[in-house]
């Protein structure tokens, strides 16, 4: 680790949900088409990193089907990250993991960085991540520059409040970055909005419920050296499908935006973070079967 600093990307790969376990647990060809997209863009990213000074913690259900759980074996044998099963990680759960992962403390500052199993980091995360101040106290650090991938077109987006969040803060009774939902993270802590290039890929597939496509179309070829071996198959859009992009589908995307925003934030009023758990689940659940 860096001087003075322990950094723990943080993913949660198949951790059922409070509640809702047998919706996770019984989607087999959710759980092969994660493992599909972790091996295509999430662990090939978390490799190709500048800085090596960090440590990986993935959980994993317990009662995970045998061939997934071999499967882990496997990683776990390459040492890429370190598994962990748990039915559910609660919040002294998650500090014990942390501390035995980390092992001796590098110093007083902890970094915790949320990936989720089917998106991707540019190699220069890490170190940019690492390299951001604190506010004066703990800290939630974004990197507001990303792209989005769908099918062989990409996006590029700023999104200050992003699911890539880190939190910097000291050993002392941390909170980590799972303290909240990312987005409100800033009502707990000052926020750190680091712009520049893009830090971050989102695969937009049959499977997500809160990614979409937002943004505008960008050349490929121009963010391959900071994605190495993931948008290679990716060709430059045409002038025309550039204007076309912004003049029709940049208007349209947002508008589409503004209205679900909207009936997230009524939906989020009148039953709370819970009842938005349980609506995104069911779309979920409608798409699969729908896929």
């Amino acid at each position: 680790m860096s001087v003075g600093l322990d950094h723990v990307l943080l993913t949660r790969f198949n951790v059922p949900s409070k509640g809702h376990e047998s919706l996770v647990r019984a989607q087999e060809n959710w759980l092969k088409d994660r493992v599909g997209l972790f091996e295509r863009y999430c662990l090939p990213s978390v490799v190709a990193q500048t800085c090596r000074d960090f440590s990986w913690i993935i959980y994993f259900d317990p009662q995970s089907p045998p061939w997934l759980l071999d499967w882990v074996q496997g990683q776990q044998r390459q040492g890429s990250f370190r598994p962990l099963l748990r039915e559910e990680v609660g919040p002294q759960d998650l500090l014990d993991d942390i501390a035995t992962v980390v092992g001796p403390r590098s110093g007083g500052a902890l970094v915790t960085t949320n990936l989720d199993n089917d998106d991707s980091l540019a190699a220069d995360f890490v170190s940019r991540v690492q390299a951001v101040a604190p506010l004066g106290g703990r800290t939630v650090v974004y990197l507001a520059d990303g792209l989005i991938r769908r099918g062989d077109v990409l996006y590029r987006r700023v999104d200050p409040h992003n699911a890539f969040c880190s939190v910097r803060e000291t050993w002392d009774r941390p909170v980590t970055c799972w303290a909240d939902w990312h987005n409100l993270l800033p009502e707990l802590m000052p926020a750190a909005v680091v712009r520049g290039t893009p830090g971050w890929l989102q695969v937009v597939h049959g499977a997500n419920v809160s990614n979409r496509v937002r943004g505008r179309r960008t050349h490929p070829s121009a963010h391959r050296p900071a994605f190495p071996g993931l948008l290679e198959d990716l060709p430059d859009p045409t002038v025309r499908q550039l204007v076309a992009d912004v003049l029709v589908s940049v208007p349209a995307r947002a508008g589409r935006e503004g209205g679900r925003a909207a009936a997230k934030a009524v939906l989020s009023k009148v039953a709370g973070k819970r009842g938005l758990d349980r609506a995104k689940l069911m779309l979920s659940s409608v798409r699969r079967r729908m896929s």
